[in-house]
């Protein structure tokens, strides 16, 4: 542990073009937290990443002693450390249904979107995924019609996995019908505009969107 010591307390290695790594920026961004988040290319990891992290992965969080590196395991961490403002719901049935719809997204959306951004698969594959992701998104865009947040009147951490889903849909290559898709389409601006989901985005991710 002796690498921390040169550094403030709490550490985050991210990926500025990962939308893993952003959904930990958004929860500290949120959250006010005073953090020094070092920039990592995947391809050029620094060494003292593979001593604290054993699997060398991004993103990794790094609290004193304690080192973490499962993006929900440190956004849960976070909420919980800093509980202000509050990132899940108070009540153990809301706070359940949270967790079933990271679960969901996890499922549901972030295979497609690592498929299409790892472009190492066939292009059918890669075509494939931005077709289904794109209808996936079409199909529930009725839901962010109800609550200004997903399926919630707060900003919640669902929100932090679902945003950088959403900001880089001109990079995967998927439009959103304008008609079809727009409950989503202004929750992007209700979301996008928000202080804390600029101030998590990378210079990478800042060039996403001209």
């Amino acid at each position: 542990m002796g690498a921390v010591a040169k550094h403030s307390s709490m550490v985050f290695y991210s990926d500025g073009n990962d939308h893993y790594s952003q959904r930990v920026r958004l929860v500290l961004a949120e959250k006010g937290v005073a953090v020094e988040i070092i920039d990592v290319e995947p391809g050029n990891m620094p060494e003292d990443l593979a001593e604290l992290n054993p699997y060398n992965s991004l993103p990794t969080l790094v609290d004193r002693d304690l080192v973490l590196y499962e993006s929900q395991v440190i956004m849960e961490y976070l909420d919980e450390r800093f509980p202000h403002p509050p990132l899940l719901p108070v009540y153990p049935v809301a706070r359940a249904q949270s967790r079933l719809y990271i679960h969901r997204i996890q499922k549901d959306w972030c295979g497609y979107v690592d498929t299409i951004v790892a472009g190492r698969s066939k292009d059918t594959v890669i075509d494939r995924a931005r077709k289904e992701l794109r209808e996936s998104l079409v199909a529930i865009a009725p839901v962010f019609a109800d609550k200004p947040y997903f399926m919630n009147e707060e900003f919640t951490l669902v929100d932090c996995c679902v945003g950088p889903i959403l900001w880089r849909l001109p990079v995967l290559g998927i439009e959103l019908p304008p008609k079809h898709g727009k409950p989503i389409l202004n929750y992007m601006d209700n979301l996008f505009n928000r202080e804390s989901f600029q101030d998590s985005l990378s210079e990478a991710e800042l060039d996403m969107r001209d």
